[in-house]
């Protein structure tokens, strides 16, 4: 197993757990992988199902269930827990789909020079504009004592993420690195309950206004001068 642990946050697609393990097996990945469900999922007994399936035939799978964070509580929750065992960390949705052989193992030497770090491939969507999926350092974590922003809930995650590595200069973009992201916006995907909501009006708005507010509000920087102590 490579050292590298994916999260991938889960709701009402519990198909999601065959597709992403169908596509680790594909390409030969070997970092682990943790599907974060809801407990309140109405789906949950097929979450269990799928995982039991799939547990048949992988080792590194693991399934994890409990009150609904939304993506970045999940995240920041899961990420604290993992990231003292861990040498890195990463995040995919539960849309993405690796397609490229041991994209993992890119994504690990990317990470591997010491000091902290953060490392994309191409999603076919946002390409190098967004990490839409990304691995970082675990130091990262246990700097800051999170994986993203508290004050964000699902959207401009990936802006924060892209901020922290060019403010170290450490982000790295692997364009032959496919991670493709299968979304409604790129018509790859049907519109469902949870991009309806990840992506309302109203989550929009909030989401946008603390993304600035953190960026120009001086948590950005407060957040860079504690992970440049790693450089």
């Amino acid at each position: 197993m490579s050292d590298l642990l994916m999260i991938v946050p889960s709701r009402g697609r519990p198909d999601s757990v065959a597709a992403l393990a169908e596509c680790w097996d594909a390409t030969g990945a070997t970092a682990g992988l943790v599907f974060a469900v809801d407990d309140d999922d109405p789906e949950l007994d097929r979450y269990l199902e799928a995982y039991l399936e799939m547990c048949e035939r992988f080792s590194w799978l693991e399934l994890r269930d409990g009150p609904r964070r939304r993506l970045c509580g999940t995240l920041n929750q899961l990420a604290a827990e993992h990231a003292p065992s861990w040498r890195n960390v990463g995040f995919m949705g539960d849309d993405h789909r690796p397609s490229t052989p041991s994209w993992d193992a890119r994504f690990v030497e990317c990470l591997s020079g010491g000091g902290p770090g953060l490392v994309y491939g191409n999603d076919l969507l946002m390409g190098e504009a967004m990490p839409t999926a990304v691995a970082m350092t675990s130091n990262i974590v246990t700097t800051l004592g999170y994986m993203a922003p508290p004050a964000l809930v699902h959207l401009c995650i990936d802006l924060a993420w892209k901020d922290w590595g060019e403010g170290l200069g450490r982000i790295t973009y692997l364009p032959d690195v496919i991670i493709e992201h299968m979304h409604p916006a790129n018509g790859k995907a049907p519109m469902d309950a949870g991009y309806e909501d990840a992506n309302s009006p109203e989550r929009v708005s909030a989401d946008s206004k603390a993304y600035y507010a953190y960026r120009d509000g001086g948590g950005l920087q407060h957040d860079l001068e504690k992970l440049r102590t790693l450089l």
